[in-house]
């Protein structure tokens, strides 16, 4: 949610903002709702502040004066609640240098890595996995449905090494390692800005009954955590990893997409989030994605980065980067990880704020301000095994595994069965 303040001292780039996001805000209506709020108090201040001054000196004035503030306060509840409908349909207002436009406005800002040129007629990873019996999606549509799968034998292996890579190096750099509920409740997933609109709810899974919705990613049940509470200072950045099955309902996707594991309705991803000062918040943003760079570098998979464009971000971001690994299979970058500074947004939704001691002397409280909140990826565990199955795949039909999991793995090449 923006402050109030905010959007009273800057309208016009308010207006501006949400014209960028492609977003239907009605930044006058909530000005004028915003005075009419302020008028009510001052109102109400004052009539209080007259009944106080009278004490019991005089009882049926101080009578009417309390009447008169009943009267108020339900114009007041009023004025509030639809300040507050408004206030929620607004996006986070971009920063200044987020490029302007749709996903044709996608800037790529850097390549890394040699996409592998094959002397041969490369396989997609639906192609590779059911050859090496790792994959199997004919049973899970059998069992759930289209858009399921079983990861078995060394795919199953490969997610737990993955897991095991992306926890051991985020917990050298002070995350903390978390397992977080996959249902959230209904005002918490509003609390993170998923559930504004009709297009953000066909993606969600809602339990209708209990009033739960399923997470789509580790982020919407990990920023909620901390709800209605206050950091000290000296805590941030608050830093989380966080490993869980995330649920999506994939409205309107199609075609190749929808092949195989890389676009299901059931997947595991690790999850990084981060609560800092604002002061920090860019910093912290360069530091995700830097995070992010190295995971990628150490599975030696190729990959871009990406600014994502105003139309191609969520509404509670206020910028976006992207990166997409080599798809070879689809002889494309694909979007595998992502990370997001969400500013106070999410925070001012959820009260989550810290004690900004600005310098004061050790003992003193400090101002209430709210946190800045960001989130990234650690590894989207289907699409992550997509791209090694496509990057290391052999002629033989067999794939090589990449060298930071060989470890684990206890081996360095799936093959065929026997």
């Amino acid at each position: 949610m923006l402050d109030i303040k905010f959007i009273r001292e800057n309208p016009q780039k308010v207006k501006e903002g949400c014209k960028k996001k492609n977003a239907d805000c009605d930044v006058d209506k909530v000005l004028e709702l915003d005075e009419r709020r302020r008028e009510l108090v001052q109102k109400i201040e004052r009539l209080r502040s007259e009944q106080n001054k009278l004490g019991k000196a005089d009882r049926e004035k101080a009578k009417g004066l309390k009447g008169q503030i009943k009267e108020i306060e339900p114009q007041m509840e009023e004025v509030e609640g639809g300040l507050k409908s408004l206030l929620t349909q607004f996006p986070n207002i971009p920063f200044d240098d987020v490029p302007v436009g749709d996903e044709s406005k996608n800037v790529v800002l850097r390549q890394v890595g040699k996409v592998p040129a094959f002397n041969f007629e490369p396989k997609d990873h639906l192609e590779l996995g059911e050859a090496l019996d790792i994959i199997d999606v004919k049973r899970a549509a059998k069992v759930s449905g289209a858009r399921f799968a079983y990861l078995k034998g060394e795919a199953a292996l490969l997610e737990f090494a993955l897991v095991d890579l992306v926890m051991k190096t985020a917990t050298k750099k002070g995350f903390i390692p978390i397992v977080p509920p996959v249902f959230v409740r209904s005002e918490t997933m509003q609390g993170m800005g998923y559930v504004d609109t009709p297009e953000d709810l066909a993606e969600r899974y809602f339990f209708g009954k209990e009033g739960l919705f399923l997470v789509g990613t580790g982020e919407q049940s990990v920023g909620p955590m901390h709800a209605d509470e206050i950091f000290e200072e000296s805590e941030l950045p608050k830093r989380y990893v966080a490993f869980s099955t995330c649920f999506r309902e994939e409205a309107g996707s199609y075609g190749k997409d929808t092949r195989g594991i890389l676009r299901v309705h059931q997947f595991d991803k690790v999850e990084l989030f981060s609560f800092c000062t604002p002061q920090k918040s860019k910093e912290e943003h360069e530091f995700l994605i830097a995070f992010e760079e190295k995971l990628w570098q150490t599975l030696k998979i190729p990959y871009q980065v990406v600014h994502l464009a105003t139309g191609d971000m969520s509404r509670p971001s206020a910028s976006t980067y992207d990166i997409e690994a080599w798809m070879p299979g689809q002889n494309k970058y694909r979007e595998v990880s992502s990370a997001s500074n969400v500013t106070d947004y999410q925070a001012r939704r959820l009260n989550i704020r810290y004690k900004n001691k600005g310098g004061l002397p050790a003992g003193e409280a400090g101002k209430l301000e709210f946190v800045h909140m960001l989130n990234a990826t650690g590894f989207p565990i289907g699409r992550t095994l997509v791209a090694i199955l496509e990057n290391y795949q052999q002629k033989d039909g067999s794939v090589k595994i990449p060298g930071a999991l060989q470890g684990y793995m206890g081996k360095k090449k799936i093959e065929r069965p026997a």
